[in-house]
């Protein structure tokens, strides 16, 4: 019954089912791993500088805002490094404390000190927000990656953390690795600002009038599909944040001619945010920046209403998709860097392929010549069980969708070697059993019965070892871990059941009055 699911699972991995087959037989065949069949291996750190100061920043405007509502009056506010400083008179001391431990309970009172009759009171971040800031942003730019790259359409890719800021990511069979990386860093932080044009007049460089900033307008020229930047002057204040986006989607035509461009939408909140923002700025541009780049900077003519908005730039297809799924995805907490960016190509794939199969062929027929040499006739027995041991394990990756790798075909290796050794420890046994005079049944079963647990104990210590390799290890560990104890497993099967199985089926049917062991 094994023997023939694992025989049904393991077909497609030879021949492609056709027809009425087709209907009947698992489709799914062997994953292969990123050192088989070739792709992208990205070791990404989050930048965690950057992610305390963007904490620290909202941490700033939230704090301005409740001191704002609660009436406390402040004159100054300030932030260094983890810290916020306030500066405010003494007997508004009591209510500014109300609000910190109110509304801001992971910030923690520090120094105070008194410049004449105002006090400047210091609020830090502890040392355990800071610990929870960073282990979230990473487990969410962990699943804003997965998320991207499920969308991009990347099967079977790999997506773990490693380490405390460090995201490992590989992509197997991956076509555009230049696309893919873009896809992959980019922040995708959607804002939503007022054009400063009274500034822009003025501005000729040089300094940046008070609660203004300088980026980048970029432009695609539809005829010469050249892409240009100039200078922008912004007011600092976002109106919107992509935070509240529910939806992005590529579009064509429209106002836009032919050329693709990204209609976004926002939640009831970002809906209301819209409408109030475009009421009050009819006649003035609202830059739309994503990643501090203005990609369009459209005057409002009217209240817009719903929600929606489009973002244009000139984009190629591929762009606007791309930007669809960075904006559907979420922002990333942080900027990443690219620690270890490796391509495999696809020929390297295969080349690894062709030598673990012939490593793993050679080392098969070795060990079966070898079994049949010293075990004689027995030997055969063995190496029918090591079959069966082969065909279990492959059926399994199959059912079980595992993934293929170079580790994994050493594991393969090793997991023969070990059915193999199984074997040698019963022959051994009967051997000795025939030697005090036993019959062939009885040396056969005693053998059996004395080797059992030896086998046994040497199998769940192996698995107990493939468990914390698995625990602890990363990628091609684990791997490695997988393959080995799958094999260990479907070997403690094969190696006594299957092989006893056969014995027992030689000793009813032939009845043999000696044993070629």
């Amino acid at each position: 019954m094994f023997l023939v699911i694992s025989v049904i699972y393991c077909l497609p991995n030879v021949i492609e089912p056709k027809g009425v087959w087709k209907k009947y037989l698992p489709s799914d065949k062997i994953r292969l791993g990123l050192d088989l069949k070739g792709g992208m291996h990205l070791l990404l750190e989050l930048d965690t500088g950057k992610l305390l100061q963007n904490m620290v920043d909202r941490k700033f405007n939230a704090f301005k805002d409740a001191m704002i509502r609660d009436g406390v009056r402040f004159l100054g506010l300030d932030k260094k490094e983890n810290a916020l400083f306030v500066t405010i008179r003494s007997e508004q001391k009591e209510k500014l404390y109300n609000i910190a431990g109110k509304d801001f309970p992971d910030l923690k009172a520090g120094s105070t000190k008194a410049e004449g009759e105002n006090l400047v009171v210091e609020f830090i971040l502890s040392e355990k927000e800071l610990t929870n800031i960073k282990d979230n942003a990473v487990n969410q730019a962990l699943e804003t990656i997965r998320n991207r790259i499920d969308q991009f359409g990347v099967s079977e890719p790999v997506i773990v953390k490693q380490g405390d800021s460090q995201i490992l990511v590989q992509l197997p069979g991956i076509k555009d690795p230049q696309r893919a990386l873009e896809l992959i860093g980019k922040t995708a932080q959607l804002e939503f600002k007022l054009v400063d044009e009274e500034g822009s007049t003025r501005y000729t460089g040089g300094a940046v009038p008070e609660g203004d900033e300088v980026l980048s307008l970029k432009a695609r020229n539809r005829e010469s599909g050249i892409t240009t930047t100039t200078p922008i002057l912004l007011k600092k204040q976002t109106l919107l944040s992509g935070e509240l986006l529910t939806d992005a989607r590529v579009k064509i035509g429209g106002e836009f001619g032919n050329e693709p461009y990204v209609a976004i939408e926002f939640n009831s909140e970002g809906a209301r945010i819209f409408d109030k923002m475009t009421a009050e700025n009819v006649g003035k541009r609202i830059a739309i920046i994503l990643d501090n780049t203005v990609y369009s900077a459209p005057v409002v003519r009217e209240r817009i209403s719903g929600g929606r908005a489009s973002i244009t730039g000139g984009f190629k297809m591929d762009e606007a998709k791309d930007l669809a799924i960075v904006l559907r995805a979420g922002a990333l907490p942080a900027p990443v860097k690219v620690v270890q960016n490796i391509t495999i190509g696809p020929t390297l794939g295969q080349d690894s392929i062709r030598k673990g199969v012939q490593a793993a062929f050679l080392g098969a027929v070795l060990v079966l010549a070898f079994m049949i040499y010293y075990y004689r006739l027995s030997g055969i027995v063995a190496d029918i069980a090591l079959c069966l041991n082969i065909i279990y394990l492959l059926g399994a990756f199959t059912a079980l969708k595992a993934t293929m790798t170079l580790p994994g075909i050493a594991g393969i290796i090793l997991t023969m070697g070990m059915g193999v050794d199984s074997n040698v420890l019963i022959f051994e046994r009967i051997r000795e059993e025939l030697r005090l005079g036993k019959t062939v049944r009885a040396a056969v079963d005693g053998g059996y019965e004395k080797a059992w647990v030896t086998i046994f104990d040497s199998h769940i210590t192996t698995l107990i070892t493939t468990f914390v390799l698995f625990i602890f290890g990363t990628g091609p560990i684990k791997g490695f871990a997988v393959t080995l104890s799958i094999g260990v497993i479907i070997n403690l099967f094969t190696a006594v059941l299957g092989s006893k199985a056969i014995f027992d089926w030689i000793l009813m049917k032939y009845k043999p009055r000696s044993l070629s062991i």
